[in-house]
Order: C-alpha cells, then sequence, then structure tokens
C-alpha cells in the first residue's frame, strides 16, 4: 500500500504548488482604481452565480446521495455507504476545484491587465499561474481524493479475503465518478449556458446593430459577458476535466480487478494512480517551462515537454515497477492520441481553412455557417480514424486494460492542459478590464495576443478532453458489463442482432441529439432575454451611446443567471434518468445497447460541433484584425452572426456531450445493482 501513500502525497504536493502560484499570483499589482472596481464586479458576479448554482447542484446531490444509500443496501449495509460516501466525496471535489479555480481566476484579470503595461512576457507569468491555479487543483484533489478513499476502504475491508476486498473496494469507489460526472454536467451546462447567452447578447446588439468595440463599457452586457468567460471556461471546464481525469482513473481501476490475474489485479490498479502521479510531477515541471516573448510557443513548448517528460518517466515505471512494457505501449497511445486530436482541431481552426470562412463572409451570413459547418463535418474524419487506431492497439497491447490506460495517459497530463485552457479566461478579461478602464491600446494588444495564444493552443487541451471521452466511455462500458456479470453471476452477451441492444442503440444514438437541442436552445432563450434588456438600456437610458450615462450591468448579469440556473436542470436530469428508465424497462442488454450507441453519435458530434464553432470565432478575429474589410463592414457582420451561433456549439453543448457519455456510462455502472432489482421486479429476463 505504500505506492497509494505516495499517490496521495503527490495530490497533496500540487495542490501546494496551486497555493504558492494563487499567492504569487495575488502579490501582484491590481492596477488604478478603475480597474479594481471592474474586477470586483466581475468577481461578485461571478461568485454569485456559484453560490446559487451550487445551492442547485447541492440538492440534486443530496438526493443522488439518499437514493444511492437505500438502494444498494443489496450489495452489503457497509458498501452501500461506503459507495454513497465516495459519491458525496467526488462531487465536493467538483466544487472545491471549481470554487478555488473562479476565486483566483477572476483576480488575476486586472493584475495581468496591469502586467501587460510591462509587456507580453510579464502578463504571460501572471495569466498563466492564474490558469495553472485550476490545473494544479483539479489533478491535486482528484488524485489525493481517490487515494485517500482507497486507503480508508481498504483499511475498512481488512477482514475480507484479498481478491473479494479488491473487488469490493474499487466497486465502491465507482461512486467517486458520479460524483465528479454529476456536478461536471450541471457546471459545464449552467456556465456554458451563462456564457454564452451573455456573449450572443452582447456582440449580437454591440457589435452588429449598435457598433461598438467588444467590451465597450456603453454595452450593458460585457460585465456579464466576462463573468460568463470565468463560470462556463474556468469553474465549468475545471469540473469537466475533473470528472474526465476520475473517470479514467476509475475505469482503469475497476477493469483492472475484474479482468487481470490475481498476481496482477492490485498491481494494475496501482499502476494507474501511480502514472496519475507522474502526470501531477510532469504537469509541474512543463508549468516552468511556460515563459519567452511568444506566448503560443511558451504555452505549446510547456504541454508537449510535459507529455514528452510523463512518457519517459511511464515507460521507466512500468518497465522496472510493472514488470511489463506492454502497459507503456497503450499509455503512449493514448497520449499520442491526445496530441494528435488537439493538432487536427488547431489544424481546422487557424490558417488557411479559417480565411476560407472569412472570405464566405464576404456573400453574407449564410455561405459562413455553410463553410463553418463543412469544416467542422471534415474535422471529424481523422480523429475518429486515429481513435480507431488507438482502441485496437491498446486492446492488443493489454486487453481492456489497456483501453483504460490509454485514457488515462491522455488525460496524465491534464494538469497542465487544464492550467492552458483556464488561462484564456483570464487574458480575455484582461482584454475587456484594458479597454472598459481606456488603458493605452498597446496593453490591449497584448492581452489579444496572449487570448489568440491561449485559444490556438487550448484547441490541443479540447483535443484530450475529446479523445478521452471516448476512450474513457469505452473503458465505463466494459466495466459496467464486468459488474452486471458478477453481480448476476452470468455472463452479460451483448449481441447486436438481438431486439433489445438494437433498440438501446438507437435510443443510445438518439441522446446526444435530444442532448444538444436542449442545451442550444436553452442558450438561445436565454440570449433573448440578454438582447431584449440591452436594447431596452440603449433605447430608454439617456446618454449611454454617447457615454454620458452608466449601463445597468447588474440587470443583465441577473438575466444570465436565471436563464441558465433554469435552463440546465432537465438536461442533467436527462443523462441521469435515461440510463436507469433504459435498464429498468428494457435490461441490462438494452441499456448496454445504449451506451454502445450513445458513444458513436456523441464522440463526432461533439467534434463536429467544438470545431465548428473555434472556427466561426477565428475567422472573426480574422477579420476583426483588419482583413476583409475589417471591423463594422459587412463581412465582419456576417461573421459576427456565425460567430454567434458557433459559440454554444463550441462552448456549451459539445464540452457537456463529453461529460454527457462518461455519466450514462457511470451511472449505469454504480447503479448496476438496482437495475436488475428492478429487472426481477418486473419480470425482465436476460
Amino acid at each position: 500500500m505504500w505506492e497509494i501513500w505516495i499517490c496521495a502525497c503527490v495530490g497533496l504536493f500540487g495542490l501546494i504548488v496551486a497555493g504558492f502560484l494563487a499567492l504569487h499570483v495575488m502579490r501582484k499589482n491590481p492596477g488604478s482604481p478603475d480597474m479594481i472596481h471592474i474586477s470586483d464586479a466581475v468577481h461578485e458576479g461571478a461568485m454569485a452565480f456559484l453560490k446559487r448554482e451550487y445551492a442547485v447542484v447541492i440538492i440534486f446531490i443530496v438526493c443522488i446521495f439518499v437514493v444511492l444509500l437505500l438502494g444498494l443496501r443489496a450489495e452489503g449495509t457497509k458498501f452501500a455507504a461506503a459507495t454513497a460516501f465516495a459519491y458525496l466525496v467526488g462531487a465536493g471535489g467538483s466544487l472545491l476545484a471549481g470554487l478555488f479555480g473562479l476565486k483566483i481566476s477572476t483576480r488575476a484579470n486586472t493584475r495581468t491587465a496591469e502586467a501587460a503595461k510591462s509587456g507580453t512576457n510579464e502578463a504571460l507569468l501572471v495569466a498563466f499561474p492564474g490558469g495553472a491555479v485550476m490545473g494544479l487543483t483539479v489533478v491535486g484533489i482528484g488524485l489525493f481524493g481517490l487515494s485517500g478513499l482507497l486507503l480508508v476502504y481498504f483499511g475498512l475491508a481488512s477482514s475480507l479475503e484479498v481478491s473479494l476486498k479488491a473487488a469490493r473496494v474499487i466497486g465502491a469507489i465507482s461512486g467517486f465518478s458520479m460524483g465528479a460526472s454529476s456536478v461536471a454536467l450541471f457546471a459545464r451546462v449552467g456556465g456554458g449556458i451563462y456564457t454564452k447567452a451573455a456573449d450572443v447578447g452582447a456582440d449580437l446588439v454591440g457589435k452588429v446593430e449598435a457598433g461598438i468595440p467588444e467590451d465597450d463599457p456603453r454595452n450593458p452586457a460585457t460585465i456579464a459577458d466576462n463573468v460568463g468567460d470565468n463560470v462556463g471556461d474556468v469553474a465549468g471546464m475545471g469540473a469537466d476535466l475533473y470528472e474526465s481525469y476520475v473517470g479514467s482513473l476509475i475505469s482503469g481501476l475497476v477493469i483492472a480487478v475484474a479482468t487481470l490475474s490475481p498476481g496482477l489485479k492490485m498491481k494494475g490498479a496501482i499502476l494507474c494512480l501511480l502514472l496519475a502521479a507522474l502526470g501531477v510531477v510532469s504537469s509541474v515541471v512543463g508549468i516552468s517551462f511556460v515563459r519567452g516573448r511568444s506566448a503560443q510557443t511558451a504555452l505549446r513548448n510547456g504541454t508537449i515537454g510535459s507529455a514528452m517528460i510523463f512518457s519517459g518517466a511511464a515507460f521507466l515505471c512500468t518497465y522496472f515497477w510493472y514488470g511489463h512494457l506492454y502497459p507503456f505501449i497503450a499509455v503512449f497511445s493514448g497520449i499520442t492520441t491526445g496530441l494528435i486530436i488537439g493538432f487536427v482541431a488547431e489544424y481546422y481552426t487557424t490558417g488557411r481553412v479559417v480565411h476560407r470562412i472569412a472570405e464566405s463572409s464576404t456573400t453574407g451570413v449564410a455561405t459562413n455557417i455553410i463553410e463553418g459547418i463543412s469544416v467542422g463535418m471534415m474535422s471529424v474524419v481523422i480523429p475518429l480514424i486515429v481513435i480507431g487506431v488507438t482502441v485496437l492497439i491498446s486492446y492488443y497491447s493489454a486487453g481492456y486494460f489497456g483501453i483504460a490506460l490509454a485514457g488515462i495517459g491522455m488525460l496524465s497530463i491534464a494538469g497542465i492542459t487544464i492550467s492552458v485552457d483556464a488561462y484564456g479566461p483570464i487574458a480575455d478579461n484582461a482584454g475587456g478590464i484594458a479597454q472598459m478602464a481606456d488603458l493605452p491600446s498597446r496593453v490591449r494588444t497584448i492581452t489579444d495576443n496572449l487570448d489568440a495564444a491561449g485559444n490556438t493552443t487550448a484547441a490541443i487541451a479540447k483535443g484530450f478532453a475529446i479523445g478521452s471521452a471516448a476512450l474513457t466511455a469505452l473503458a465505463l462500458f466494459f466495466a459496467y458489463t464486468q459488474t452486471v456479470e458478477r453481480l448476476s453471476g452470468s455472463p452479460l452477451i451483448i449481441n447486436l442482432m438481438a431486439a433489445r441492444t438494437m433498440a438501446g442503440m438507437v435510443i443510445g444514438g438518439m441522446i446526444p441529439f435530444i442532448f444538444a437541442s436542449t442545451t442550444m436552445r436553452a442558450v438561445g432563450r436565454t440570449a433573448f432575454r440578454v438582447v431584449e434588456e440591452v436594447r431596452r438600456q440603449f433605447r430608454e437610458i439617456e446618454g449611454l451611446m454617447e457615454g454620458r450615462a452608466k449601463a445597468e450591468y447588474a440587470r443583465c448579469v441577473d438575466i444570465t443567471t436565471k436563464g441558465a440556473l433554469r435552463e440546465m436542470i432537465a438536461p442533467g436530469l436527462l443523462a441521469v434518468l435515461l440510463p436507469l428508465f433504459v435498464g429498468a424497462f428494457l435490461g441490462p442488454e438494452a441499456l448496454a445497447g445504449a451506451l454502445a450507441g450513445s458513444v458513436v453519435v456523441g464522440v463526432p458530434l461533439a467534434i463536429f460541433m467544438a470545431n465548428s464553432g473555434g472556427a466561426w470565432d477565428n475567422a472573426k478575429k480574422y477579420i476583426e484584425a483588419g482583413n476583409l474589410g475589417g471591423k463594422g463592414s459587412e463581412s465582419h457582420k456576417a461573421s459576427v452572426v456565425g460567430d454567434t451561433v458557433g459559440d454554444p456549439f463550441k462552448d456549451t453543448a459539445a464540452p457537456s456531450m463529453n461529460i454527457l457519455i462518461k455519466l450514462m456510462a457511470v451511472v449505469a455502472l454504480v447503479f448496476a445493482p438496482i437495475i436488475l432489482i428492478l429487472n426481477k421486479w418486473m419480470g425482465i429476463v436476460r
């Protein structure tokens, strides 16, 4: 067990480094009183939203906790309570990660703007550590919480026979993943609806109708827009990657105990944790590489440097400690696949591809949208081929355990990939503060360059998230089948020609479309209210457009907060209730088909929406840089409309889809005992 103690210590080490980075950021000069006032408004808006969102989520958490506690009695009181408690710990970790990350990001923005007065590198050395607080908090809490629970549960189960103890403890730990997943879905959907409703409302009225710059203080939605960057792209994204990170580890633990030989069961489970620990250390080292005059080069160096360090360490660990090199092949295929998917996403959201979308804007909105959709569809091809090849390589290297290891490898350096993603909103907010506080134009130029570099490099992080979703969902799918077989005492035969399995696959393929529709409509409805409010203020507040009056920012913040909280409930319940419904009424084979269908449809849909949205966004930025008529031109207006369509694509529906397919698999895994009991009550015979 000494290895698990080491992993817990490494998780704690990640949290300590995050604390030092937070202190480093907070020691920086926050700037003028005007800058501090704007930053405080963003901070207060973000904290108010998070407080109200968490109040809703906690009610959901308590309800699921009670259901788990009462419903899993069939496996024995001790382990029913252990699963329910693990659920609480996993959910609590996700809430804490979002809270800590948001507190620092909303304080780092004004400090980044102030540092930008001295140059690009100075601003980068404030913005990136601010994002790294989120990255290291996520992996630190995930690894420390999971390792700590394992130590406690193994102690409680000390009287059981070794193989039974491992199966019971790892089975109970699955609740940790479900807690992380359920909070992540609400955080990602709620934050995504908030940020994109505010963004769409601010852009459509401010840029297109009023013709004023982005983040202009005259725009009533500008504070809500900056708040949204934080609650969606920091708290929501952090919860998303926390869930992915934890889910990949737990799928590896479950499959190791279920499939490996008796002598390797615990060793395989501990290998998963050791790889995660090596990833934390590699991320900390990679963070030190992020410095230099070119922000994009610095960010890329940090990500690739972490990947290389982790690969070398993973090779040594699997060969010398585990005793076999085959697991390393699976791990390396995973991290390589993540990089490939990320670079493909970068290709389809930058350069000549984006220029084509921008050029299509010269003939109107319709051609802009057609070109953006076609780009997104084509961007799906290579990632799916690479994922398919990775599944084959990892499976033939180490069986289903290899597929889980590929997912762990892909998320091993989540500490730095999350840092890159969380850095973007800080740079974006710094630009908004520079604009609203009327700082010199060179400051806004530096913050815009930092933001653009983050947008480009974050494509790699999104590649890791999407690719890991596919591999982790496949691993969790297999873990579900193993759990059903263990509980029922008979093999779960999944026949694609069986009626129930086919029906389940059709239902599973339908769910991502329902989910995407629900989240997209939620953004549209909330954005409509924001647009109406911004128009009202421009119409009714005398002197607002001339800069003689102050906008009522709190009104837009309140509208987006209420809208996001109201609209996030239905998608969250959908992901939890549908797997239970299918499993209870159609049987475990149908549920297996539904999980497979959700992965086959959900992954390409997420890639398509993410890359289309990113391409539309960068096409708009290309025109705003002075090309094809520049700001205020007809091509610019067309690109803004395309970008507003792409906003909920890339920042609401697509990232939430990753969580959806994994949450469905985790729900099936954790609730398998209840599903089997319901099957017996209803007379469903497998």
